[in-house]
């Protein structure tokens, strides 16, 4: 151990030890030395650096790890109070955490999941405020040109997610005019969901939506609902979803003004649903973009999602022009509120989409097109965003594409059964008579060697068959921990259900909701 300390040094001084990364994994890891090692001191004072410089922090979940240390130093102290304070903020309840989580995203059975930390940031200074953190999805308002009236851009989730949003911006901006319109995105469960919030503020309000949202709504009524939980939190209501509809139908190029600001509104395919429309604020320089380039084209768990629809709607993008584009999730804002990084995106997607198309032809397994690491040229030398999202999409786009060009029979015989789970839970157990403890051993020994989807799904068939003893339930809940681990940063998607398969709640740090540039 004591040859770690003289790494952790080296990498403390990287950048004048104004390096984030390598101050937290000092403090962090000298955190954890054993007391004859005398390192409590340097952790400390690494721990309390990232405090103090949580700017620095690639994002804000880094934090929950520098307040549990603090908080596990304070209580082996005996400083109780400082203790319980500083659990408190790392957003962990007690002192069992199974894994390092450092990513954005939260998942609570109470609120479902959120891409972000509460918090209110300006586009445009007193003009356009964007709330994350209060639902699924984000909440944008735009105050026009006069002062008079405030617009909002899409409605949530849930009537309860848009009243806390809402109440929270008239409190961190005093005199704020009253909402009169809503412009919606797509006709989406977390867009339209709190629709009923903003109908019933006491003054007329005007929806702008899409003239084909109802097939939309139809289309998420007919799918399954018992996932949706899990995603939004359990006050989620699919009734408020389909009782959306708008007061004025857009389908063309649309200019409309109010209270003296422009918007345009660009109907779209997009790369999520058939209905996206793009707002554009051309005097603003903003362009609010909604899920066209939602990585999973579309809800994983529906029929829906159209690649080309994507690609086309960042050409109207490119063409026209915005300084910002704000997207309907955090995460995506932060990664393609530049048009130019949408467009280095679109042509390493244009690269992608025959070569995946050549592999279903061949009849490739689609698990074998995953594997393959397809790079196109011009990601080597694109920006850090798109390299990123590239990476991000290109599973999804893989997979939709795969859903889109192969029948319920697959070239490799997958879909020809009609086995359970329970039939392979079956097969293990009683044919080739292998236990749950046996299993669990198996189990273990996958994790331990970086294959955690077979050591769950393992798992999975075993609890088929039967009830698990608390063993095997246990490690059934750390094959999906470790998943939830491994995607925390780069798949929030699957992070919710791992999370939910192993009741892991990941909850943010504390965190202020105060007004940024």
């Amino acid at each position: 151990m004591r040859d770690t300390i003289p790494l952790l040094d080296e990498a403390r001084a990287l950048d004048g030890g104004n390096n984030f990364v390598a101050r937290w994994m000092s403090g962090v890891v000298r955190a954890q030395l054993p007391g004859l090692l005398g390192q409590k001191d340097r952790a400390i004072e690494d721990l309390q650096w990232c405090e103090q410089n949580a700017q620095r922090a690639p994002n804000p979940g880094w934090l929950r790890e520098v307040h549990y240390r603090r908080a596990l130093l304070a209580r082996d102290a005996g400083d109780d109070a400082q203790a319980q304070a500083y659990l408190r903020k790392s957003g962990f309840t007690g002192w069992d955490k199974p894994l390092v989580f450092t990513t954005p995203f939260s998942e609570t059975a109470q609120r479902g999941h959120l891409f972000s930390a509460r918090r209110i940031t300006q586009a445009v200074p007193g003009r356009v405020y964007t709330l994350s953190g209060f639902d699924f999805t984000e909440f944008n308002f735009v105050v026009s040109e006069d002062g008079r009236e405030l617009i909002a851009i899409d409605a949530g989730t849930r009537t309860d997610a848009a009243r806390d949003a809402y109440d929270a911006l008239r409190q961190a901006v005093p005199g704020l005019p009253q909402l009169t319109t809503v412009f919606v995105t797509h006709a989406h469960w977390d867009h339209v969901g709190g629709h009923r919030f903003f109908r019933g503020l006491g003054q007329p309000v005007r929806f702008y939506g899409r003239g084909n949202y109802a097939a939309e709504l139809a289309h998420q009524g007919e799918g399954p609902q018992s996932v949706l939980p899990a995603f939004f939190g359990p006050a989620f209501r699919m009734e408020d979803v389909l009782s959306y509809k708008p007061d004025v139908a857009v389908d063309q190029r649309t200019e409309v003004r109010v209270g003296g600001t422009v918007f345009e509104l660009v109907p779209a395919a997009g790369g999520e649903t058939e209905d996206a429309l793009l707002v554009h604020l051309p005097r603003e320089g903003v362009l609010f973009a909604g899920d066209i380039v939602m990585p999973y084209l579309g809800a994983p768990f529906i029929e829906e999602g159209n690649l080309h629809g994507l690609l086309d709607a960042i050409g109207l993008i490119a063409e026209r022009r915005p300084r910002t584009v704000l997207h309907g999730h955090e995460p995506l804002t932060r990664l393609f509120s530049r048009p130019s990084v949408l467009l280095e995106l679109r042509d390493a997607l244009q690269w992608l989409e025959p070569r995946v198309l050549q592999a279903v032809r061949r009849g490739d397994e689609r698990g074998s097109s995953q594997q393959a690491n397809l790079i196109p040229p011009s990601v080597l030398q694109a920006s850090q965003p798109a390299q990123i999202g590239y990476l991000v999409l290109r599973e999804n786009v893989i997979n939709r594409l795969f859903d889109q060009h192969v029948g319920y029979w697959q070239a490799d015989l997958q879909g020809m059964d009609a086995l359970t789970v329970r039939d392979k839970g079956l097969l293990v157990t009683e044919y080739l008579g292998v236990t749950q403890q046996q299993a669990a051993r198996a189990a273990a020994r996958l994790m331990a060697d970086g294959k955690y989807e077979q050591a769950a799904l393992l798992m999975q068939w075993m609890r088929g068959a039967g009830p698990l003893d608390a063993t095997a339930q246990e490690t059934y809940r750390e094959a999906f921990r470790r998943l939830a681990a491994k995607y925390q940063e780069y798949n929030p998607f699957k992070l919710i259900v791992y999370a939910n398969q192993a009741a892991l709640p990941v909850a943010h740090p504390e965190a202020e909701a105060q007004p940024t540039r």
